[in-house]
């Protein structure tokens, strides 16, 4: 009787739902970053609080229990939700207050356009430091960043969302090689390909009229801050959102051939996530990045 009064065993319950999900005593231990005569301990811990087994033998192999796979599939996903709502409600105690972190999936977005652009905002909110990590992983509850800009990723916890930009494409190339040119020339010079980025070369023909067919495919590329120096040095064209290179095109390092623009159907988003341990400058920040895009949307419609 006295056994029905212990308290749980929470981190024995965390280790078996672990065992579990991963499909082993090892892998388990090391999802859970301890040892795996621990994970063993706690299971054993589990197995006596319940009065049963929970996992068996089968060979080599263990597998769960019909009680087991029972206990498991019950407790999961309040265990999920419990650590969860822990992780969202922290507050971190950072030796650097007057700190951000900016997450993002648009690694050309933020060498072109947002990084060049920072400096301004830490000088609008009294010298905040900016940390810029780029991923093109889905983001979870227990990666650590204030701010997420994204046009591909979702964010599954509760967070302030502000519609940033609309991307519009635009075939550009060097000046030397394209100025006074037409549209005519992407039937002849090569066109960069970005392997990132597959979506854009077919949705720019279709809004050109054009077909795979109708051009001359040049160099591949992963991404386009590494296309950039090729066409501003090479004879070939690259289509790229227009905020990415519309310094150059400002500049005169770049030519915008005159009627490729078009819209790719692409919005970007930026998200101050509620868990941020500096919420209000999260905020701000965002505010500031939807102000600056929408000066480029501007200047680009000019």
């Amino acid at each position: 009787m006295a056994a029905e009064y212990d308290e749980v065993p929470l981190n024995a319950v965390r280790a078996f739902v672990t065992i579990a999900r991963e499909g082993s005593v090892t892998r388990a231990a090391n999802a859970l970053g301890i040892t795996q005569s621990s994970v063993s301990r706690y299971l054993a811990v589990l197995q006596e609080y319940l009065g049963t087994d929970l996992v068996e033998r089968r060979g080599r192999r263990s597998e769960l229990t019909q009680f087991g796979r029972l206990f498991a599939n019950t407790v999961s996903e309040p265990l999920d939700t419990v650590c969860f709502t822990a992780k969202r409600m922290r507050r971190r105690n950072r030796s650097e207050a007057n700190r951000i972190v900016v997450r993002t999936s648009l690694s050309t977005f933020a060498y072109s356009f947002l990084i060049p652009n920072l400096q301004a905002f830490s000088a609008e909110m009294d010298g905040v430091i900016v940390d810029v990590i780029s991923s093109l992983s889905p983001p979870t509850s227990s990666d650590s960043f204030d701010i997420l800009i994204t046009r591909d990723l979702s964010i599954i916890e509760p967070a302030d969302d502000w519609e940033i930009y609309n991307e519009t494409l635009v075939c550009v190339g060097s000046p030397g090689h394209v100025a006074g040119k037409t549209l005519s020339i992407a039937r002849s010079m090569p066109l960069l390909n970005i392997t990132s980025r597959p979506d854009i070369m077919p949705t720019w023909l279709r809004a050109m009229n054009l077909t795979a067919r109708d051009i001359k495919s040049g160099a591949r590329y992963d991404h386009n801050y590494l296309a950039l120096p090729a066409v501003m040095t090479g004879k070939c064209l690259l289509v790229a959102p227009e905020i990415i290179v519309g310094d150059l095109v400002r500049a005169g390092t770049l030519h915008v051939i005159p009627g490729s623009r078009a819209p790719s159907g692409m919005q970007y988003r930026a998200y101050a996530v509620d868990r941020s341990d500096n919420p209000e400058i999260a905020r701000a920040f965002c505010r500031w990045v939807a102000r600056l895009c929408k000066k480029a949307a501007i200047a680009e419609a000019a």
